[in-house]
């Protein structure tokens, strides 16, 4: 799939996940066979580009591949200024976010609101695609609800704006993530326009994701809540598209590895009271089987980097002896 000048090794793309996809993550991901990864939704208001949330999201340094950075907003000149402010932060890529249902950003009308509101989409998307000479992306959902599912409709305005390519989440945003995703949108969608379309949601295993692509004829998939706590995932679907066969599971030497080297790159990245409550998020999703909880609680009730990096250590020295 090719975004603008650039060619992705293959059709695998990391969803942008607010609280997810910080550095950490996006080279966790990368490094399993991920093409591109998309980094966390960065406000359009300046006012918060000084904070130190926002500092960190837009932290690039030392980051492989090439650097998709996803904007939010509702006001076109705003999110002008905010697409040229990121590609001179070093941005290859700006992803244009109209696909998160939160109710925080919908209600200042951005994200999944904006289907609302094709004319201001198609103000917005004018504006961003005028100021920066880098590909600018979209991500979208299928509608603002069932009744009224307008992806398509959104998806040509998309194209005629100069949109270099799609995603679309097979979900609208009064489903948020309840129930299950649907593929008949995206499937119109890229039969309705010719710019690349990915299509995203509740792609999980190697046998979802070829179903996926056979049946919606995108051409690439975003991967989002299936790779938590499981960015091996990317390797795991590739060999399959290749070869129609599964791989092994992967062993307990990596997957301890994995955990351990998250965990280190997370107190890094937060300093230690910050990455100590983020790595517990990302300790369950690695850890979430039911014989898992009580390592999780006992996780859970650590207060230092070295407390709970000792406990991972310890948790997988005891499996290896079992």
């Amino acid at each position: 799939m090719q975004i603008g000048p650039y060619q992705l090794k293959n059709q695998l793309i990391v969803a942008p996940m607010a609280g997810v996809t910080d550095q950490a993550f996006r080279n966790l991901c990368l490094r399993y066979g991920a093409a591109l990864a998309v980094s966390e939704m960065l406000s359009s208001n300046p006012e918060v580009w000084d904070t130190e949330k926002s500092r960190q999201r837009m932290t690039h340094s030392g980051e492989e591949g090439i650097r998709s950075v996803q904007i939010a907003g509702a006001d076109p000149d705003l999110m002008a200024n905010a697409a040229q402010f990121n590609v001179e932060q070093g941005a290859h890529i700006i992803d244009i976010n109209m696909g998160c249902p939160a109710k925080k950003v919908n209600k200042k009308f951005a994200g999944s609101a904006l289907m609302q509101d094709p004319a201001l989409v198609k103000d917005i998307l004018q504006a961003v695609v005028a100021a920066v000479d880098v590909p600018v992306t979209l991500k979208i959902r299928t509608g603002w609800d069932p009744e009224h599912k307008n992806g398509v409709q959104i998806a040509q305005i998309a194209q005629d704006c100069g949109i270099a390519s799609l995603a679309v989440h097979g979900r609208t945003r009064q489903c948020m993530y309840k129930g299950f995703a649907e593929y008949d949108t995206i499937k119109a969608i890229k039969q309705n326009i010719s710019i690349p379309v990915v299509a995203n949601g509740d792609i999980d295993s190697p046998e979802k994701a070829r179903f996926v692509l056979d049946y919606t004829g995108v051409d690439a998939l975003m991967i989002g809540r299936g790779a938590q706590g499981r960015p091996w995932i990317f390797k795991e679907i590739q060999h399959y598209l290749e070869t129609g066969k599964k791989l092994a599971p992967i062993e307990i030497h990596e997957q301890r590895l994995v955990m351990l080297e998250h965990l280190t790159k997370l107190y890094e990245l937060y300093g230690e009271y910050k990455g100590v409550r983020f790595a517990r998020k990302h300790t369950g999703w690695y850890l979430n089987q039911e014989e898992q909880r009580q390592f999780r609680a006992d996780f859970n009730r650590l207060e230092s980097a070295d407390q709970q990096y000792s406990l991972v250590e310890c948790y997988f020295d005891e499996l290896v002896k079992n």
